[in-house]
């Protein structure tokens, strides 16, 4: 009956039909009873949600250097957007597999939207970079897990460009009835795939800028899904939160060593003039 939590609700099943909805709460009472609980909880809900949109939890066995590079991954995502796009609610940050996901970063909006301005499609692209930069910095080199987040990363970028006219020109390559979808229209089109590549470049420098200046924050989430493999809702912004205070706190200073050994007698300390 919580208020914040039933606008979060609303705003990460924007979209959702009365059925889903229901059938969603249907889902969060099993995982209640699964865990021998009589009332469902928040995480509940959210489990439910990730099994209606991404499918039941896959658990593989990753070696111990995929788990750390999946943990360092979505630990980038979370910490990029959290600080680049502060409107986002961050909702599961997790390393378990659901289908083609090794692992995910649920973001929401803090309300429900119909529409986007420029400066928060440029978030979502700096948010979709922060896992391959954060690859690059903790690991020298990206991996293979980066690409579902360059497809989706392209695919927004070509709309920005192609339909929503925000990258100089108000042609709309969407208007055209030549065969083939957007994205293949706006990257066949030289100046339009140009304008894309700029889009791009400049999310990834803005993702590397923020992972740099919060790396604590990305170790932070990362030691986290080591050890608990999922975090949700507040239990990300917690991890967050903590490594904040972590970094901001003093460290201790060592106390000045005074020497108070007592001389022997006959060996008393000459005293200048």
């Amino acid at each position: 009956d919580d208020p914040g939590q039933r606008d979060n609700l609303a705003g990460s099943t924007f979209g959702y039909s009365p059925v889903m909805l229901e059938h969603l709460l249907d889902e969060g009472l099993v995982w209640a009873l699964r865990g021998g609980r009589a009332e469902m909880s928040w995480e509940d809900v959210q489990k439910a949600r990730m099994t209606e949109e991404l499918g039941l939890a896959q658990p593989v066995s990753y070696t111990e250097g995929e788990r750390r590079a999946i943990a360092t991954h979505e630990a980038g995502h979370a910490t990029v957007a959290h600080f680049a796009a502060p409107g986002r609610q961050l909702d599961v940050l997790s390393i378990i597999k659901r289908r083609e996901a090794l692992g995910l970063l649920s973001h929401s909006g803090s309300e429900e939207r119909f529409t986007q301005t420029r400066s928060e499609c440029q978030a979502l692209l700096q948010i979709a970079m922060g896992g391959m930069v954060a690859e690059e910095i903790f690991f020298g080199e990206p991996g293979t897990g980066p690409s579902g987040d360059l497809a989706g990363a392209t695919r927004l970028a070509a709309q920005m460009v192609g339909a929503y006219g925000m990258a100089g020109s108000l042609i709309s390559l969407d208007a055209s009835r030549a065969p083939g979808d957007l994205v293949s229209k706006v990257l066949s089109d030289e100046p339009s795939r140009q304008a894309v590549e700029t889009f791009l470049s400049s999310a990834h420098s803005t993702a590397r800028e923020v992972l740099l200046a919060q790396r604590h924050v990305v170790e932070a989430l990362r030691d986290a899904l080591l050890e608990r493999d999922e975090l949700i809702g507040d239990q990300i912004t917690g991890v967050i939160a903590g490594a904040i205070r972590r970094q901001a706190a003093p460290s201790p200073r060592s106390a000045p060593v005074i020497d108070v050994r007592v001389p022997a007698p006959g060996h008393e300390p000459s005293v200048p003039a």
